[in-house]
């Protein structure tokens, strides 16, 4: 199994136009929730750095990420996440105005928008952003090879590894994320997910218990089941040893990364990648988790953080967090999981999608004669662009 595709040094430097599709639901990067937001703008801003050309089609009024910004809608639509009617409505505002644009490549990170990639001028380029034992797999078998799929780990993709995968990226963070922290051994015990039971908080709380350490759990609750879960499972556990925190906002996230002693992740799934864990390294502070879905691709038992066999080593492990150095867990974050790095990957991909989608003979033609990123229908609505 490969990571991006190798491509000829002679092409790394080809200035791409890039048609970035984002989900209607929130800003770029985010304010609060959000990791496939922190993700795409991380990315954007990558590319952008490499001299490519990157328009960005998603929702509100702003962007805070270095491309030109193209709003289908002025109003962000997480209220409604998880309704269908916001995404198609999304999917074909997008294809409408991408008609307007010459692209060499559309890197669309939405559910529904890559059903529609056979009508596209450009090849289409889809990040999987989560599981695929179900029937979010499913749906990407079913579109057979009409799309290029980015796994965003190993562990991912062998989930299902005959869909139509063309390259494994790990997802990344801006390179301001990175840096900056210092061991805090006296700080509490993390949990930062979404209240689900896959994320195990459960157990974190059981762990942390066990170990006589103080413990923090912060994370999104805003869909039914994930209040349900908190209300009933979650809330009857607790007792002074631990802080609740409900839909924090991102500057909370971080400072508690910041604060705390370990970030401790002991999920019960094949999580396909866990942006908070390359989050806490990336500030020094170690993760500890059990051995499943991506963990034992981010983290470097005994560096890192460690990794637990079983839920039983988990106290033990809490408190060997001391042991690792903090400016390791950085350096290793920023060799590995920086948007510089993510960005040169996804530049691979997309010179081989454009490669294997055109013939040489229109390469040439394009080469000589190279037309302007935004067309004219685009051009007459550059005031929503920022």
């Amino acid at each position: 199994m490969v990571d991006a595709p190798q491509e000829p040094p002679s092409r790394i430097h080809k200035r791409l136009r890039i048609a970035m599709v984002a989900p209607p639901w929130y800003e770029l990067p985010p304010l609060g929730y959000g990791g496939l937001e922190v993700i795409t703008a991380a990315l954007v801003d990558g590319l952008v750095g490499r001299g490519h050309e990157v328009t960005l089609f998603g929702a509100g009024n702003r962007t805070g990420t270095r491309a030109r910004f193209v709003s289908t809608t002025g109003q962000l639509q997480y209220p409604r996440l998880g309704e269908l009617m916001p995404a198609v409505l999304h999917t074909a505002r997008v294809n409408r105005l991408m008609a307007g644009g010459e692209f060499d490549v559309i890197h669309d990170h939405t559910t529904d928008g890559p059903m529609t990639a056979p009508t596209r001028a450009a090849p289409t380029v889809v990040t999987v952003h989560g599981a695929v034992n179900g029937e979010y797999g499913d749906y990407f078998a079913a579109l057979g090879g009409s799309v290029r799929l980015v796994a965003i780990s190993r562990a991912q993709r062998l989930l299902r590894p005959r869909l139509n995968w063309v390259a494994t990226v790990h997802n990344a963070l801006p390179s301001a994320a990175i840096g900056g922290g210092t061991a805090t051994p006296d700080g509490p015990v993390l949990w930062l997910a979404r209240f689900s039971p896959d994320k195990g908080p459960d157990l974190a709380v059981r762990a942390c218990r066990a170990a006589g350490v103080p413990l923090v759990l912060a994370g999104k609750c805003g869909e039914e089941p994930e209040r349900r879960y908190l209300d009933d499972e979650l809330r009857p556990m607790l007792d002074g040893s631990v802080e609740l925190l409900v839909n924090p906002d991102r500057p909370t996230t971080e400072r508690l990364l910041r604060e705390a002693r370990c970030l401790i992740m002991p999920i019960r799934w094949s999580e396909p990648f866990g942006m908070v864990m390359i989050e806490a390294m990336a500030v020094g502070t170690p993760v500890v988790g059990t051995r499943a879905g991506a963990v034992p691709e981010l983290v470097r038992p005994g560096v890192t953080g460690w990794i637990a066999e079983s839920v039983e080593e988990l106290p033990a492990l809490l408190h060997r967090v001391g042991e690792i150095d903090a400016a390791d867990c950085v350096e290793h974050v920023r060799a590995n999981f920086s948007a510089e790095v993510m960005a040169r990957r996804y530049e691979r991909v997309y010179l081989d999608a454009l490669a294997r989608s055109r013939p040489p003979a229109l390469h040439r033609r394009r080469r000589m004669n190279r037309r302007p990123l935004v067309g004219p229908t685009l051009r007459r609505r550059l005031p929503q662009l920022r």
